[in-house]
């Protein structure tokens, strides 16, 4: 089979890494020549450079070329590039390929899920989200992970499962798209939010009682969204939310954590020189509850401490008196 994956960062190699692990062919599409010129030079991404990208491995700066023939295409671009590059694949897609999206967040001016944005440019149903508790540089080593897919498309479902699963990764499926995208990206503001408190020092137990009041109220958000709430207790949902709210690994996490111990000028550098997802997010998810007539304090909370309008302490209140 043939896979073309769009994005060349961490996350789009660490999938580049388990299809080529299970026989297929495997492409890397980069909107930039200058980086598609240095992995080929080099085999390395400048964002995993632990992992040697295999020579069979194609790296291209050309969508045209990369999408041809393709069985199945990984949308893992940032989520503010989604739409652009959406727009570029809608000129060149046929209808037998498939897509999967592995790109988590919300779009910030429209405040559109990635299936929204995708399905506005291009006519298909072989549509497909993947989303759980991976880190890339866990999956370039192998280690045993899960993650779930949500699909209402069989076809879809049987042959993404046929491309990922093997020895080490599992995957639940589920029909509920909005659910998982609404985990995938709110997870990512939850975890800055999880770093504030690890950086007040805050003990174990106030860390658990943030972990549970926040799943709760996510799987509130993801029924008022037309989600199903069960869906909080998944992979992409309970799994992802633990892993990105307690790991130092987690860009969101070391951003917040800087904030909480009082960094802020080295937390406004941090932002500066990596990319914390969930800062955009953010935005978009303040933007969707208002909306939507959705009452969640913790959202115009998190934004607060992070502008500046309200002290980081006001987390502290927040969990006892909400």
């Amino acid at each position: 089979m043939k896979i073309t994956i769009l994005g060349a960062g961490a996350y789009a190699v660490a999938l580049a890494s388990i299809f080529h692990k299970n026989g297929n062919s495997v492409t890397l599409w980069s909107h930039d020549e200058n980086e598609k010129k240095e992995i080929e030079k080099t085999r390395k991404s400048s964002k995993l450079k632990e992992y040697i990208i295999p020579k069979e491995i194609n790296i291209t700066s050309n969508l045209e070329e990369s999408i041809k023939n393709a069985n199945l295409i990984v949308i893992a671009v940032p989520a503010h590039a989604v739409e652009e590059t959406t727009k570029k694949l809608s000129e060149h897609i046929t209808k037998d390929s498939h897509i999967l999206i592995a790109t988590k967040g919300i779009e910030n001016t429209t405040c559109s899920l990635m299936t929204n944005i995708i399905e506005k440019h291009i006519n298909t149903n072989k549509i497909a989200v993947i989303s759980g508790p991976t880190f890339a540089t866990d999956i370039i080593k192998n280690s045993p992970l899960g993650l779930t897919l949500a699909t209402t498309n069989n076809k879809t479902k049987t042959l993404i499962r046929s491309l990922i699963e093997n020895s080490t990764v599992k995957l639940r499926t589920t029909k509920d798209i909005i659910g998982v995208q609404i985990c995938g990206g709110i997870k990512n503001v939850m975890a800055i939010a999880s770093g504030i408190l690890e950086g007040m020092k805050v003990t174990d137990s106030t860390k658990a009682l943030f972990l549970t009041e926040i799943l709760n109220d996510i799987k509130d958000l993801i029924e008022e969204l037309g989600g199903n709430k069960n869906t909080i207790l998944s992979l992409a949902g309970f799994g992802d939310i633990i892993l990105t709210c307690t790991s130092t690994n987690s860009r969101n996490f070391t951003y917040g954590k800087l904030i909480g111990e009082g960094k802020l000028k080295d937390a406004e550098d941090y932002a500066k020189n990596t990319t914390v997802e969930g800062l955009y997010t953010l935005e978009s998810i303040k933007k969707l509850i208002e909306r939507e007539n959705i009452k969640k304090y913790i959202i115009e909370l998190i934004n607060g401490i992070i502008t500046g309008t309200k002290d980081k302490k006001e987390i502290l209140e927040f969990l006892i008196f909400k």
